[in-house]
């Protein structure tokens, strides 16, 4: 057991966690990762009773507890959330498409739903919330990185009205998650299988490249360091579209061609986990950033700027410029996902 393990172990020693969104890839991963541990009790909070049937059925546990709920109800959010210790909040509208042509969708879920779980957090004396958000918040192009942007606005002005010893506030960013629900991945795997083309929209876009236990190591870090406003972020190696779509063909041996579809709505050429306004201020933390709140108040004269040279040289943290990978190591780093172990061995 690492030193985050420990004292994620000690942390949570008899204490209630809930997973808001928890019936998605992320909230099964931590299922698989704490319900062996000394935690009390796991809420999964979600509005969706078949895939809650379903989690109750695969995990069996006296540990897990099911509340049905949506996050835009702050009423049953509030219910659902007494007594809980800890939070993390993945509930979310994340298909970029799906955000664009419905954007008040994402503004109901993604900001109001966010200023709910605080809300509810704050009024019942949760020790802390780790909000998830994405890389699309940095210079959002689209309705889901915009909501989300905000989402991270309202976690870090909450964070400013939270005296010593209330609820602490802080994130997670990052980029798509390998394999995840409504990723490319699963895509590629089920056009290889229906011997179909594998459809490209950009062969140069760049994706870093994560998996759900990645994202589940940044939020316990943030869960483990996280002080009022902080934002996360986990460094990543990153490839392009078209090298991961090679690696899959030769992972499965398929001669199946690409096909280059475009750009979709909303859509970057490259991941940005964080903007260089950031970067000047971020903490290099090892295989971590943290970006500290901006404290500052609306009496600007009271202060004085610094930092705007380095900003003028400072460069965003992407997944253009971060560490390449070529098509043998990505082949490697799929290899070790059990949803490629389970699609070989379909």
């Amino acid at each position: 057991m690492n030193l985050i393990d420990r004292v994620i172990e000690y942390m949570l020693t008899n204490k209630i966690l809930m997973i808001t969104g928890g019936t998605g890839s992320f909230g099964s991963t931590v299922l698989k990762r704490f319900l062996s541990t000394s935690v009390r009790e796991i809420r999964i909070f979600s509005r969706d009773e078949k895939k809650q049937e379903d989690m109750r059925i695969a995990f069996n546990s006296p540990k897990l507890k099911f509340y049905i709920g949506d996050v835009r109800d702050y009423d049953s959010i509030s219910q659902a959330i007494r007594g809980v210790d800890y939070v993390f909040h993945a509930a979310a509208l994340k298909q970029v498409p799906s955000c664009e042509f419905y954007p008040m969708e994402a503004v109901r879920t993604n900001i109001i739903g966010t200023e709910n779980v605080m809300n509810a957090a704050a009024a019942h004396s949760v020790k802390r919330v780790v909000v998830l958000s994405t890389d699309k918040a940095v210079y959002p192009i689209n309705s889901m990185g915009i909501s989300k942007a905000m989402a991270e606005k309202l976690m870090v002005a909450k964070s400013r009205l939270q005296r010593d010893g209330e609820t602490v506030f802080c994130a997670t960013r990052y980029g798509n998650v390998m394999a995840s629900r409504g990723s490319v991945i699963p895509l590629f795997i089920s056009q290889i299988k229906e011997g179909k083309p594998l459809t490209i929209t950009d062969p140069n876009m760049t994706r870093f490249l994560m998996s759900l236990e990645d994202s589940l190591d940044l939020v316990l870090f943030a869960f483990a360091n996280g002080k009022q406003g902080d934002i996360f972020v986990q460094k990543a190696p990153a490839s392009t579209v078209a090298d991961l779509a090679q690696a899959l063909t030769e992972i499965f041996g398929s001669k199946e061609k690409t096909r280059i579809i475009g750009t979709r709505h909303g859509e970057k050429l490259f991941e940005s986990l964080i903007s260089r306004e950031e970067m000047v201020y971020a903490h290099d933390m090892g295989d971590f950033f943290r970006i500290p709140a901006d404290n500052r108040d609306l009496n600007y004269a009271q202060y004085f700027s610094e930092g705007e040279e380095k900003i003028s040289h400072a460069e965003d943290y992407t997944s253009h410029n971060t560490r390449r990978l070529t098509v043998e190591q990505v082949k490697t780093l799929l290899l070790k996902l059990n949803f490629i172990k389970d699609e070989l061995n379909a």
